[in-house]
């Protein structure tokens, strides 16, 4: 008989069983399609070793008017600048008090209470205090005039662990320190969604009263936005601060209602946006003017060309809209030609106006939703994002994706901590991606992948909880790693985020496909299969090209198998499975000698070696009628 050619369509298939997928394939992880064919993913390589504090959720790129280029990073305990290779902090200060012998220490430990009525702390913040006298003994004045992450709250007292371990005469000296200013930063949030208890919470919050069973805690979200050069940033839920880049990386932002002719600066935000071709600050969630009560659907602007002033005049383009269609504002994206904002039920197109009311909504669709504030991306003149259950489609019209794997993100992902999900851009590969939390993990520990010019789907495993395509500050995508530190991602073959070089594991599995007709059964003898490894930097780069024949359609596989001296299997039967080939495929193998027979078979390629990526192209195989047909 001829050769067989397995041509597969491209993309993973998983909303059909494994041989109504024929012709396809059917499970993956860290590969992706180019031209039709599936290939590993880049690597990665860390870009410092220093590391920041929390969790990142958000990254920011822009460059100062001297080319300064500027990456912000907002965790879940600070926001800083990098640049160098190192993190800058500025975070903001919240309050600053004056204490008098505020610190008590006790013998033998190293814990520290601070007395403070009017601290407004939570169990994670930080402070830093300067001028104290120390307290005599080892808790000097250089211990105690520094930055320190508070462990407790009690009433009107706090604690930290110091540096040094307090010996007696501390603890008689104490309480003590002299006249201390306390610089308390502001406040830090969850790195996880957390269930809610009490009153609203839990059951009770499941019924009429509340907002659902699965009620949680949110997470801490910095947005950044840059202004110019300057950076105007913020908590979601919490006021705006300004950071002036002529000060220097050591200095702090500032919130923005001090800074001089500041005007009706909003309290708080839960989204904001800078728009470009207006220099309009534009912030979402907000108070109304002269109220201090957040409202949700309320979108607030300030003057053209003046972040500061909020107040609505004749004079400037300030001003105000509430949206109507839906209970609050969730996600909120520039594009081109637009300001894209999503409510937990509608969607709206912001526009700008050379006239008053200077901004104009629009309503584009109803019964639209969208599973967290970023969960989408703009790629090629259109937005993609995920919604509860399904993915949509904006380019000035909506439309609902065709997506080949929806029952297997959906049926195994954790949504009390959908609030983690986003998404990004990886452009050189024609790709958007979604990060999300599987049903098991509380922590992102899965993508899904759509190429938006093939139209084809595929996901795997990997933990990241920001990421931005490249951009004007790296030619390269960068993410955060669970790990804290920000990591170049699509760079060499290996998993360099850490200071240990570990291999990437990929793999591919087809859907089963007919050997010869379905009925007969078919003995593969030899098996050419068209892998290429170009890119390599291994010596010897090899791959594994499992077949797994079957005697009959959606039956399982098997586990059993081991590696003859011909580089094929002598496995064991093992229910439909009569006998699983492994195959080791290096850079010149033209063709590898094995022995399986079965009616239908699936075919995986996969690879663990340092220093490899692989292509697959069009395996062939080499086909004799068995005869048998039970």
């Amino acid at each position: 008989m001829p050769l067989k050619k397995i041509v597969l369509k491209s993309g993973v298939n998983r909303e059909n069983t494994r041989y109504t997928s024929e012709g396809g394939w059917y499970d993956c992880n860290k590969i992706r399609f180019r031209q039709g064919t599936p290939e590993k993913i880049g690597g990665w390589q860390c870009i410092s070793s220093n590391e920041f504090l929390g969790t990142c959720r958000f990254l920011w790129p822009w460059v100062t008017n001297d080319y300064v280029k500027y990456l912000g990073v907002g965790t879940n305990l600070k926001s800083y600048i990098m640049w160098g290779g190192q993190y800058y902090d500025i975070t903001p200060i919240r309050s600053t008090d004056t204490l008098t012998n505020p610190f008590t220490a006790t013998n033998g430990s190293a814990v520290i209470t601070v007395s403070d009525v009017a601290h407004g702390c939570v169990t994670g913040d930080f402070v830093t205090f300067s001028g104290t006298t120390g307290l005599g003994g080892n808790i000097t004045s250089t211990v105690l005039n520094a930055e320190y992450q508070i462990t407790r709250i009690t009433d009107d007292s706090y604690s930290f662990v110091a540096t040094a371990t307090a010996n007696a005469t501390d603890a008689a000296g104490s309480p003590g320190g002299g006249t201390v200013t306390a610089a308390y930063q502001v406040n830090t949030g969850n790195a996880i969604q957390v269930p809610l208890s009490g009153w609203g919470g839990g059951v009770w919050g499941g019924g009429t009263w509340g907002i659902g069973s699965g009620s949680t805690e949110g997470l801490r979200v910095w947005n950044l936005q840059n202004y110019g050069e300057d950076l105007l940033y913020g908590p979601q839920g919490g006021a705006m601060y300004y950071w002036t880049a002529a000060g220097g990386l050591n200095i702090r932002g500032v919130a923005l209602s001090s800074l001089p002719g500041a005007s009706d600066v909003p309290l708080m935000q839960n989204l904001m946006i800078i728009a470009d071709s207006a220099r309009i600050a534009l912030v979402f969630g907000t108070n109304d003017f002269g109220s201090a009560a957040q409202d949700p659907m309320l979108i607030r602007w300030s003057a053209q060309e003046d972040v500061t002033n909020w107040t609505p005049a004749t004079t400037n383009q300030a001003g105000s809209i509430r949206l109507s269609h839906g209970s609050t504002i969730k996600a909120v994206l520039q594009v081109r030609q637009e300001i894209i904002v999503w409510t937990d039920t509608a969607l709206y197109s912001l526009q700008y106006l050379t006239n008053e009311p200077w901004w104009s909504s629009q309503l584009m669709g109803d019964n639209v939703s969208i599973i967290s504030d970023r969960a989408m991306a703009t790629a090629s003149g259109a937005t993609y994002w995920m919604g509860n259950g399904k993915f949509f489609s904006y380019d000035g019209n909506i439309g609902t994706l065709v997506c080949d794997i929806r029952q297997y993100i959906f049926d195994d992902i954790n949504l009390n901590q959908q609030q983690q999900i986003f998404a990004t851009t990886v452009t050189q590969y024609n790709e958007v991606w979604w990060f999300y939390c599987s049903a098991a993990s509380d922590t992102i520990d899965r993508y899904a992948v759509y190429n938006y010019v093939e139209k084809i789907w595929y996901y795997g495993s990997i933990e990241r909880t920001a990421w931005i395509d490249s951009s004007i500050v790296s030619d390269d995508p960068i993410s955060a790693g669970m790990n804290n530190r920000l990591i170049y991602q699509e760079v060499g073959a290996d998993d360099n985020a850490t200071d240990t070089t570990l291999p990437i594991e990929s793999y591919i599995t087809s859907a089963e496909f007919d050997i010869e007709d379905g009925n007969s059964f078919g003995f593969v003898w030899r098996v050419l299969p068209d892998i290429t490894f170009r890119g390599s930097s291994a010596a010897n780069p090899q791959a594994t090209m499992y077949l797994l024949p079957l005697q009959n359609s959606g039956s399982g596989y098997n586990d059993n198998s081991s590696t003859n001296a011909n580089q094929s299997v002598a496995g064991t039967s093992y229910g439909a499975i009569t006998r699983t080939a492994v195959l080791v495929v290096e850079e010149f193998t033209g063709q590898i000698n094995t022995r399986v027979r079965g009616r239908q078979m699936s075919i995986k390629v996969e690879s663990t070696g340092l220093g490899v990526t692989w292509q697959l192209g069009a395996p062939r195989i080499d086909i004799r009628p068995d005869g048998r047909k039970s």
